[in-house]
């Protein structure tokens, strides 16, 4: 089967409703957590995308059962270090590095050799941000230059660290968290604020001791180790990251309107939605409701056809990292130069997010300057294009392969987009949302 689409005609005059599968970080995090429970814990809405289902394989192997049932996954939890595992056990990550980094956090205490695999893309990414903190813990690793593949081998005598983290990498504050369940006393981080989804399920699900102090610019945890906790119920909320392509889709269409119903909206992980409405997007957001320290929202957009350029404050960068390339899309229809800054954490994703953006942006014929860490985008209010063009994607990221679809929906053009199966990361049933707003997609 070919892993390609063609698009080649404008999307516009669209008035829908939809629903977007259930938050990544979330159901990975609820997979993690319900495997070292006492008991049983039930996941509705799970995302059931390849990092998904790579996270739910890897536990099945050291001894958790987990099962579907009719509109639920059952998780039976083996309790604080309970896990089965054979010497040099191989995992297989694929494209996860939320699964690969906290899974290292997840199993400190376990004294055989545990070896970490990922894809191509996951491979090519650091872990020494990970590394440095457990091995303070007394864990044990070796890889080449700290990348995949990485062995683990951890210890009995772990003892609890205080740690200062500085990028604002939410996977580090929580594979240290993971850890420090496992250990002995009082485990400290100080750490640049980000998506707070661990800490939340800590206070809400787990229930045990945790200390949490919000600042400005660090925000300080504590968390006591060795309690074991209950088995627990979660219903996993949309995926603000995955609702990032349809917001922009229907603000750069003509004459269109989407309500998307029950979106996660935490503070953490709200800088798109925040960034937009700077440009004067025409977003609202309705029943907002509170479950288990999560914002819950339906939102309401619309056509917008005077956006306003950006000046993004860094203090952004956090709450909007994986939304940024839809971000960027938008940016290419202001009237005016959007500035952005401080994004070096973007080159450190599936791909280097901030240089394919660019890259992207230059081939459809808008302007920018692109440095180490920051981008200048010279927005056209009436771009238009007429030309073919071809999204290669050598990496396989698939929110380039989404935001190659939405500047096509969008700009005009005949695209031909490589890679269509990375979607199945993320966002299995994106095509087939577009197409019941009425995209043409071959």
């Amino acid at each position: 089967m070919r892993n390609f689409i063609r698009i080649n005609s404008e999307l516009n005059n669209f008035n829908s409703v939809i629903n977007i599968p259930g938050d990544k970080s979330i159901s990975i995090r609820c997979i993690l957590l319900a495997s070292q429970a006492i008991g049983s814990s039930r996941a509705y809405n799970l995302l059931e995308s390849d990092d998904i289902k790579n996270t739910i394989n890897s536990m099945k192997k050291i001894g958790v059962q987990i099962k579907k049932k009719k509109n639920f996954y059952e998780i039976e939890g083996v309790g604080l270090n309970g896990f089965y595992v054979k010497n040099k056990q191989k995992i297989y990550a694929g494209n996860s590095g939320t699964f690969a980094r906290l899974f290292c956090g997840l199993i400190v205490k376990n004294e055989n050799q545990i070896q970490i695999l990922g894809d191509k893309s996951l491979s090519k990414r650091d872990f020494s941000r990970i590394i440095n903190p457990l091995t303070l813990f007394g864990v044990f690793f070796k890889s080449k230059k700290s990348k995949l593949p990485l062995n683990i081998i951890g210890s009995k005598y772990l003892k609890p660290i205080n740690y200062k983290e500085t990028k604002g990498s939410a996977q580090v504050k929580s594979a240290i968290m993971l850890a420090s369940l496992n250990t002995p006393g009082t485990t400290t981080i100080k750490c640049v604020p980000s998506r707070d989804h661990t800490e939340q399920m800590f206070r809400h699900c787990l229930k045990i001791p945790i200390f949490i102090k919000k600042g400005k610019k660090f925000d300080l945890i504590k968390v006591e180790g060795l309690n074991n906790y209950k088995g627990f119920n979660y219903k996993v909320p949309g995926d603000i990251s995955s609702a990032g392509f349809m917001i922009v889709l229907t603000i750069l269409s003509k004459n269109s309107k989407l309500l998307i119903r029950n979106i996660n909206i935490n503070k953490t992980r709200s800088g798109l939605l925040e960034i937009l409405k700077k440009m004067n997007a025409d977003i609202k957001i309705l029943n907002k409701k509170f479950y288990k320290g999560e914002s819950i929202a339906d939102i309401r957009v619309k056509s917008t056809s005077n956006l306003k350029p950006i000046n993004c404050p860094s203090h952004l960068n956090t709450k909007a990292i994986d939304e940024f390339l839809i971000i960027f899309l938008a940016c290419a229809k202001a009237s005016g130069v959007s500035r952005f800054k401080n994004l070096e954490e973007l080159r450190n994703k599936e791909s280097d997010r901030l240089k394919q953006s660019a890259n992207f942006l230059k081939m459809i014929g808008v302007k920018v300057n692109q440095k180490s860490g920051s981008l200048e985008i010279f927005g056209n209010p009436n771009l238009k294009l007429n030309k073919s063009f071809h999204v290669k994607n050598f990496l396989k990221d698939h929110r380039v392969f989404m935001m190659a679809c939405i500047a096509a929906l969008t700009f005009g053009g005949n695209f031909k987009i490589n890679d269509k199966d990375s979607i199945k990361t993320s966002f299995p049933n994106f095509i087939e949302i577009l197409k019941k707003l009425g995209a043409k997609i071959k």
